[in-house]
């Protein structure tokens, strides 16, 4: 079972969908989390959850103050868990106070594409995709992300450990990798 951590919805249980997506554990979203707490990386922030699957990640992130959260899963039933989910977290916000959430359930490819450059940046970035999508295709969300983040965005990939560090693009710039177990964690920021 997948719950949020902490925050005004800590506790709370989030439905995962049957099959296809491998939630991130507990412990490393844990981590994460504790180490984007430390940083003051969530208050008011705007936060794009890639490949969401559960929607963990974004919604996470809203429960521990972020402003707005963009799920972005292209499977018809994730997205459809996702909404569950949203639901969820936005009936237990505070009164008045509730995040806003939108589920986009499309292709991560798809979804850069028509993102569009005029739209407000991104300050927090959860990538990850199913450890079957090539490292190319990693690359490629990276290098259409990139123009969309704010100039103090942090961007986290979560991939196998066995693969190698994301080829980035010009502005990105790795600033370190921690592996739990099977899974890796890199933290990207501007260059």
């Amino acid at each position: 079972m997948t719950r949020i951590i902490a925050g005004f919805a800590g506790s709370l249980a989030l439905a995962v969908p049957r099959a296809g997506t491998r939630p991130t554990s507990d412990r490393v979203r844990e981590a994460v989390f504790s180490a984007l707490d430390a940083a003051d990386v969530l208050g008011g922030a705007r936060v794009l959850d890639l490949y969401a699957g559960s929607g963990a990640l974004g919604l996470e992130a809203a429960s521990r103050g972020a402003a707005a959260v963009v799920l972005v899963e292209r499977d018809a039933a994730a997205a459809a868990v996702c909404r569950r989910n949203a639901a969820v977290i936005r009936a237990s916000s505070p009164r008045g106070a509730a995040p806003s959430i939108d589920v986009a359930a499309q292709s991560v490819a798809s979804w850069l594409a028509g993102a569009g450059a005029g739209a407000a940046p991104w300050d927090l970035v959860f990538i990850d995709p199913p450890y079957d999508v090539p490292e190319g295709d990693v690359a490629g969300v990276l290098a259409a992300l990139e123009p969309l983040l704010s100039e103090d965005a942090t961007v986290i990939v979560e991939r196998s450990a066995r693969s190698p560090e994301p080829t980035l693009p010009p502005g990105l710039a790795l600033r370190r990798t921690k592996s739990y177990g099977e899974t890796a964690v890199h933290w990207l920021a501007r260059a």
